[in-house]
Order: structure tokens, then C-alpha cells, then sequence
């Protein structure tokens, strides 16, 4: 986010003495910027905040009520364990923006000195991670968890879920050491701001920063969609064979029910494609130009460097997206929230009280809500 400034410093750092001594002329291209620099800052800052507040009000809304929610003897919800890691996971991203802001309202100035630029890159970048990689997990266990029978080795795949857990939050740590280690608090060449950038070695930093670029897109894109992709489509043809099978009209409750599935279904693919797609679309020409596959123009050279922050913009909104996405449109969510409101809210007024009294089960709940709903 503060690299505003490196293709300026690059070009001052270079020593062109030294390096083409025995060379008479030197052709050099100096792209002129075709863009409104201080505009992209003031619209990233906007952006920012708008997903900060959003999607900090909102993950820490459903980690406080997947949190009452699990003080219940049999939690409802097959996948309330991973929804709950991505909530704290897009909570901390959400935590970081702030200093983001700050910075480039300084025009990519870094004050905080480099041990907050390491801290503050690594926990933006292993929750960054921590959040594509649940949803991955999430569309594996729903698919396993409806073609499964609930009752069948209940305890062994809470194990598994936890273990997953673990291993999702070691692979982030993992896949955000490299791009972290590299990064330094470093002086501007031309003046006295400071930068937060990665200093790649000097004998080849090209391809090093490609390395780690292409890396990126692997795991927060490439591995991670096929899987989210591939898994709620499988669900969907679960759903649909179990419609066929079934003898409901197509205006029964139940079937209603599923066609929302299906479409709740197309919504995950479709958000974290629109999301990420972009960004690392944008990533990828970025590389290709560094390797020298793409020709850089001065013209590409602009399309690209706006285009990179605008759309890592557009994927963060993701954070603001997957509470209404996973939690605010499922309807057990929606009688948690309402039960976990009027609990903490109602208790002078009895209301509480004439609930807890009333004894009705969260299974009962379903049944009145819509006859064996599927669970997504």
C-alpha cells in the first residue's frame, strides 16, 4: 500500500556512472504520470475507512454471537467453528486499515518506524490469507456435511475441523514470512519521508519480487477458488438430486427453500471471484511486464500501478461481504442474533425469562421456520 513512491526512488538510486561507464549514450524512458495522484490517494482513504467501519461492525457482531451461540449443549451449525476464525480473521484486517489510512494520507509517508511495518504487514497479510483459506474449508465441510449423515463420526470431524483450523492459521504464517522479512522502514531517495517497502537482494530483485507476487496469486487465488468453486457446485447438484428424489411440488416451503440455496450457492462463487479475480488479474500482467512476457509502455505502466490499488481495494471488501454472505442471510444466524439481543436486552422485562421457559429447541425451531431446510 506504500510503494507510491518506489518507481521515483528507483530511478534516483540508480548510479548510471558506474554502471555504463564505457558507454557513450544511454536511452532511458521516463513515463509521466496520466493520473490524478493525489485523487487515488484521497479515494483509497475513503474506501478504507468506509470497510473498516463496515466490516469491523460487522465481523465483531458475529463473533459475539457465534460466541453465545456456542454456549448451547449442540450447536446448530456444522460450520460454525471455521465461521468463527473467519470472522476473527477479516476482523484483524479490517484492525489494520487505520494505519493504512494514515499513511497514505501522508502521501505513503511511514512514521511508525520498521519493527510496526513488519507487525503491521504480517498481521494484515497471515489474516488476509486466513480468510481466503476458511472460505476454501468452509465449502469443503458444507458438501461433506450434507452428503454425510450428521450422526456419522461427529466427534472425529470436530477433530478434523480443529485440526484444519490450526493448519490454516500455519499456512497464512507461513505464505506471509517471505514479502514480510523483506520489508524496511526506508528513507525516500528524494526527500525525507519514509517508506514501507520490501528491500529485495540486490543481485536480483526483479525476479524476487516477482517470486513472491506469483506466489501470492497461487494461494490467494489459483488453489483456493478452484476449491471454493468446485465444492458449492458439487452441493448445489447434492441439493438438486435430493429435490428430484423428494416428491414436493415446486412451490413447497422446502423447495423454495432450496432454489434460495442454490442462489445463495452462486452468490459465494460469484463475490470471491468478483473480489479477488480483479486484483490478482492485475497482479498477474504486473509479473508477466517484470519478466519481460508483456511489453511495458508507459501506458500499461500507469493502467497497472492505478489499477493495482483500486482493485486490492475491491478485494478487501470481501470482509464487509462474508458476514452478510455466511452469516446475515442464513436464517439460523438470524434467530441466534434475535435470541442473543433479546436475552441481553429483556431481561427486566421477563421476556427472557418466558422464552427460557417456553423450552423450544433449536430443532423445533427449524421445523416451524421451513420442513428440513438444507444446510448451507
Amino acid at each position: 500500500m506504500n510503494d507510491m513512491e518506489i518507481p521515483w526512488d528507483s530511478l534516483d538510486e540508480l548510479n548510471f556512472s558506474d554502471t555504463f561507464s564505457n558507454i557513450t549514450s544511454v536511452e532511458t524512458m521516463v513515463c509521466a504520470t496520466a493520473f490524478n495522484r493525489t485523487a487515488l490517494l484521497n479515494s483509497m482513504c475513503v474506501l478504507y475507512t468506509f470497510i473498516f467501519i463496515v466490516g469491523l461492525a460487522a465481523n465483531a457482531l458475529v463473533l459475539w454471537v457465534n460466541i453465545r451461540a456456542q454456549r448451547d449443549s449442540s450447536p446448530r451449525h456444522e460450520t460454525h467453528m471455521y465461521i468463527a476464525h473467519l470472522a476473527v480473521a477479516d476482523l484483524c484486517v479490517c484492525a489494520t486499515l487505520p494505519i493504512w489510512v494514515s499513511s497514505l494520507a501522508q502521501h505513503g509517508h511511514w512514521p511508525f518506524g520498521e519493527v510496526a511495518c513488519k507487525l503491521t504487514h504480517l498481521l494484515f497479510t497471515v489474516n488476509l490469507f486466513g480468510s481466503i483459506f476458511f472460505l476454501a474449508c468452509m465449502s469443503v465441510d458444507r458438501y461433506l456435511s450434507v452428503t454425510q449423515h450428521a450422526d456419522e463420526g461427529g466427534a472425529r470431524r470436530k477433530l478434523i475441523r480443529r485440526g484444519a483450523c490450526v493448519g490454516v492459521w500455519l499456512l497464512a504464517l507461513v505464505a506471509s514470512l517471505p514479502e514480510t522479512y523483506f520489508l524496511h522502514a526506508v528513507k525516500s531517495a528524494h526527500g525525507d519521508t519514509m517508506l514501507c517497502r520490501p528491500e529485495y537482494p540486490e543481485e536480483n530483485p526483479r525476479e524476487w519480487m516477482v517470486g513472491v507476487q506469483l506466489s501470492f496469486i497461487l494461494l490467494g487465488f489459483v488453489f483456493p477458488f478452484p476449491i471454493i468453486a468446485v465444492f458449492y457446485v458439487l452441493l448445489a447438484r447434492a441439493f438438486a438430486r435430493s429435490s428430484s428424489s423428494s416428491s414436493t411440488s415446486s412451490s413447497s416451503p422446502v423447495e423454495r427453500e432450496r432454489c434460495v440455496s442454490h442462489r445463495v450457492i452462486l452468490a459465494y462463487i460469484v463475490v470471491f471471484l468478483a473480489c479477488w479475480g480483479p486484483y490478482h488479474g492485475v497482479l498477474l500482467v504486473d509479473s508477466l511486464s517484470q519478466l519481460g512476457v508483456v511489453p511495458l509502455t508507459c501506458g500499461l505502466e500507469n493502467v497497472i500501478f492505478v489499477a493495482l490499488h483500486l482493485t486490492q481495494c475491491l478485494s478487501l471488501l470481501h470482509c464487509c461481504f462474508n458476514p452478510i454472505l455466511y452469516n446475515f442471510i442464513n436464517r439460523n444466524y438470524r434467530y441466534d442474533l434475535m435470541k442473543a439481543f433479546i436475552f441481553k436486552y429483556s431481561t427486566r422485562t421477563g421476556l427472557a425469562r418466558l422464552i427460557e421457559a417456553s423450552n423450544v429447541s433449536d430443532a423445533e425451531y427449524s421445523a416451524v421456520a421451513v420442513e428440513n431446510p438444507p444446510q448451507i
